[in-house]
């Protein structure tokens, strides 16, 4: 098995795995059965469960973060498409929370590499955030209402929660 092979076979079964049963439920040898790569491979390629962990969120980064941009730009562009984008997301059968708040607060401070990825994708939303709105106070308090409404429909299981943080969003954006 060649080895992009083998990383792409381990990361989708980390990622499937880690984002519905929690990283610490998780051991090295479920991963390596879900992905059918052997343990040598495995660890070959991660060596370490935290390296393998960290992956996984820089990779769910990049794809979730151009999924919302794809998503935002085929609409109008407007903070308004972001929390659309967040209900489809919460009313789907693989809505788990936010996989970083999750990994952050299962592992906490005790990774720095995590918290690292972690603070990154927040980051890259911030970011992503404020090119909408061109305004770096209000990109970071629609951070915390993207990051809310995660929380929130993930406890509640209320996919309704995108739409409360959108009406807040706008509300928001029309006081600037």
């Amino acid at each position: 098995m060649e080895r992009q092979e083998a990383e792409t076979r381990l990361l989708d079964a980390a990622e499937s795995l880690f984002y519905r049963r929690g990283v610490q439920a998780v051991g090295m040898d479920d991963v390596r059965t879900a992905s059918g790569v052997s343990l040598k491979r495995l660890y070959g390629t991660f060596p370490s469960k935290e390296a393998l962990v960290t992956a996984y969120l820089e990779r769910r980064d990049l794809r979730w973060t151009a999924d919302l941009e794809r998503y935002v730009a085929a609409r109008d562009g407007s903070v308004a498409a972001v929390f659309d984008w967040l209900g489809t997301w919460f009313a789907s059968d693989d809505f788990h929370g936010c996989a970083f708040i999750n990994a952050y607060g299962e592992l906490g401070n005790g990774s720095e590499a995590v918290a690292s990825a972690v603070r990154a994708h927040k980051e890259r939303l911030r970011r992503f955030l404020h090119g909408l709105v061109d305004d770096d106070v209000l990109a970071a308090q629609l951070v915390m209402l993207v990051d809310g409404a995660i929380v929130s429909a993930a406890v509640t299981g209320d996919p309704g929660a995108a739409a409360t943080a959108r009406a807040a969003a706008e509300t928001l954006v029309r006081r600037r």
